[in-house]
């Protein structure tokens, strides 16, 4: 018995811990992208006014080229944004 309840603790607590998905910078809103660490109103709007202006992003590296980022905040944030379909992670 106490194995059972040990079994179901252990089950739920895993089932509780938060999958993310990377944002992803094609599809992501204003709010969306504004709610990543490391990205407030203005770059958020910076990424949606590239993304208008360009078309779709190919790759997270192409970030470099859109005002007020640099290869130093798009490494940090690679792990927070997608350029593709939104892949859960843990």
């Amino acid at each position: 018995m106490n194995k059972l309840v040990m079994v179901a603790l252990v089950l739920g607590g895993l089932m509780g811990l938060p999958a993310y998905a990377a944002v992803n910078i094609n599809t992501a809103t204003q709010s969306e992208l504004e709610a990543v660490k490391g990205l407030g109103p203005a770059k958020a709007k910076a990424i949606i006014t590239y993304r208008e202006a360009h078309g779709s992003f190919k790759s997270l590296d192409e970030l470099d080229n859109v005002k007020g980022f640099g290869s130093t905040s798009v490494e940090k944030l690679k792990g927070e944004l997608s350029v593709g379909p939104e892949k859960a992670k843990k």
